[in-house]
């Protein structure tokens, strides 16, 4: 009897093997070495911003953490999608990581963003929440919300407002408050909060809807704050009401994340979940999240993961309400 096919499966089978055994060897070895070199950060918005700011200071404290510099490279536009696309199609390798907006759940689902974010990311941390709120110059006609809300009711169309994008948190917060009030607003997008409130202290429109970009500029006098969307009133604007307490049941916080391309190694993304947890339990960034109004909302990577699992459903539902799809087109 001839065993030679026998033995070729055997060979086979112990070649395939060996095969597993040695390319596990050679992740381990990776993930042990990892990371060899400095590991590039994709901020999705403008340098100057609350987010790069907060993004800046965390990449600071993970590199060290990590024995690597994270340098962040901001790739700004289409509200954080340019970037956010320049992610999901990086190489896995754990060299290329960024924050990804919440707001990926919304545009995947308008077509701005040609990923899914349920199944093209690999999640690493969520880290803090915004501040988000509607600030006035300190010269303007409103003094109060009810004053802006009167007079867009009177000039349906009129009152201007400058946020960091269409379709973005601050857009669609603004367009839902506005739904809310029953007051149609014109809506002028930038490419960033830094760059929209430029707009408004330079008097090129009424309004500015930010996360807190506003802040220092309200303590200096030269803004007001009409409200805040957050569950509660902020510490250091305790005096400014939030929607909700002005009878509109509006909440906004969109909380920033970390992550990387899909596929990445477990043992790296392990690594890089642990630096990042330790980065955001750091004084550093807690002193950068007061300074901007910035509560922390810490998730591990997986915990992560489900939360924009859940967001992406809520996400399907708000824009039928709100009509995004018509708002993108016009």
């Amino acid at each position: 009897m001839n065993d030679t096919p026998r033995q070729d499966r055997r060979q086979l089978i112990l070649g395939a093997l060996g095969a597993t055994a040695l390319a596990a060897t050679h992740g381990k070895l990776f993930a042990q070495a990892y990371p060899e070199r400095p590991i590039t950060f994709i901020c999705p918005w403008p340098a100057g911003g609350t987010a790069d700011q907060s993004m800046r200071t965390l990449c600071t404290v993970a590199g060290r953490i990590l024995g690597q510099a994270i340098a962040v490279e901001n790739r700004a536009g289409a509200s954080g999608m340019i970037g956010s696309k320049a992610l999901a199609a990086a190489k896995a390798d754990g060299y290329t990581i960024g924050q990804i907006p919440i707001s990926v759940t919304r545009f995947a689902q308008l077509g701005t963003l040609q990923a899914d974010p349920r199944k093209d990311f690999t999640y690493l941390a969520r880290t803090s929440g915004q501040t988000f709120g509607i600030a006035v110059p300190a010269d303007s006609r409103f003094k109060t919300l009810k004053d802006f809300v009167d007079h867009a009711k009177a000039n349906p169309g009129k009152v201007t407002y400058a946020h960091a994008g269409v379709g973005g948190a601050t857009h669609v917060g603004m367009e839902e408050f506005a739904a809310v009030a029953g007051i149609q607003l014109n809506h002028v997008p930038y490419k960033g909060g830094a760059e929209a409130l430029q707009g408004v202290l330079g008097g090129h429109v009424d309004a500015l809807a930010d996360s807190s970009s506003w802040a220092p500029h309200v303590e200096a006098g030269k803004l007001r704050l009409l409200a805040t969307w957050g569950e509660q009133r902020t510490a250091r604007f305790k005096d400014t009401p939030t929607l909700r307490e002005l009878g509109y049941d509006v909440v906004v916080d969109a909380p920033n994340g970390i992550g990387a391309p899909k596929g990445l190694d477990p043992a790296v993304a392990a690594k890089l979940r642990d630096a990042f947890r330790q980065a955001v339990a750091s004084p550093e960034f807690k002193a950068v999240a007061d300074k901007l109004d910035a509560p922390l909302l810490y998730l591990d990577g997986p915990d992560y993961e489900k939360y924009v699992n859940a967001v992406y459903l809520k996400e399907t539902v708000l824009i039928d309400r709100l009509k995004l799809r018509e708002l993108m087109r016009s």
